[in-house]
């Protein structure tokens, strides 16, 4: 995994270090600015939240020509990245979610197998702006969903809607795509613990990732040039034609050992093992909107839904 840090302490040993993979390169006053120069109203939604499923994944020509990738919507944890996201039947009423890694949970890493649901928390989240600067607090209620089988997420609720952030703060949410991620599609991993943005393309799909103890189904492996660091866990990754979350980044292979912690390895349908040093990963998030419905509401047991159940 993408190490989560713990407060300033992480934070003064990353700023002028090289640990987890090098350093960011620094930009501007931000420790890690973006690495390209950034549109402040990208990834705010142009009408109502509560659009149509073919709206909001099938965005027209001219949508995708002004998709410019920000960190409008993202968040930091105290020790991970992470976003503000709707689903593509989210309505402006309904309690807004925050995206993140499931090892990113403050209760810890969830066991091989374990799958919370519904659990109390107050978890607190930095919303930050175009800009990367911080605009207000937000405040969790509860851990909805969060595992690290099969995939690496968290979902937390709040406690106030995305009609109510968007008049207090001009934040929307970032949409969750409900479609399959594509090779080749350039994204952006979009960091709001760093403040940085990575750059690059999907290079391909591993069939199986395993890091420990832990396995992952169908994740996508970034080409090169997104090499994140600890940190960055639970950043969304977005489709820098569309604006929406395809994945959510969460590891890579650091030392080139093979399938132990902080080194996963990929595993094909045959058994074969790969090892590639250098490289990350990030988990897919189509599959979870078809586990919510009206009103946000998770329903493992939904046509569709095959996020594990606890």
């Amino acid at each position: 995994m993408k190490k989560p840090l713990i407060g300033m302490f992480a934070a003064l040993l990353f700023a002028g270090a090289t640990a987890l993979a090098g350093a960011p390169a620094a930009v501007a006053s931000s420790p890690a600015g973006a690495q390209t120069a950034l549109a402040p109203t990208a990834l705010t939604q142009t009408g109502p939240l509560a659009q149509t499923d073919a709206q909001s994944q099938a965005p027209s020509q001219d949508q995708q020509a002004l998709a410019a990738v920000n960190f409008a919507g993202t968040v930091a944890l105290s020790n991970c990245s992470g976003s503000l996201v709707r689903l593509p039947s989210s309505a402006a009423t309904d309690p807004a979610l925050i995206l993140s890694n499931g090892h990113c949970l403050e209760s810890g890493f969830p066991g091989p197998g374990e799958v919370v649901v519904n659990q109390s928390s107050s978890r607190t989240f930095s919303l930050l702006n175009g800009a990367g600067s911080k605009v207000a607090t937000l405040r969790a209620t509860k851990v909805v969903y969060g595992t690290m089988t099969d995939t690496d997420v968290s979902i937390y609720q709040l406690n106030t809607t995305y009609a109510a952030i968007q008049s207090s703060y001009g934040i929307a949410p970032l949409t969750v795509s409900a479609s399959h991620p594509v090779q080749g599609t350039s994204i952006k991993v979009v960091s709001g613990y760093w403040k940085k943005i990575y750059s690059c393309s999907v290079d391909g799909f591993v069939y199986r990732l395993k890091e420990g103890s832990w396995t992952w189904k169908d994740s996508v492996r970034y080409t090169s040039s997104c090499n994140t660091i600890g940190g960055t866990s639970g950043s969304p990754v977005v489709d820098a034609g569309t604006g929406q979350v395809v994945a959510v980044n969460n590891t890579g292979n650091e030392d080139g050992q093979r399938c132990t912690d902080n080194n996963p390895c990929e595993v094909d349908q045959n058994g074969v093992v790969t090892v590639r040093q250098g490289i990350n990963y990030a988990q897919e998030t189509y599959g979870i909107p078809a586990c919510f419905a009206a009103g946000n509401r998770l329903d493992l047991t939904r046509s569709g839904c095959t996020l594990p159940r606890p």
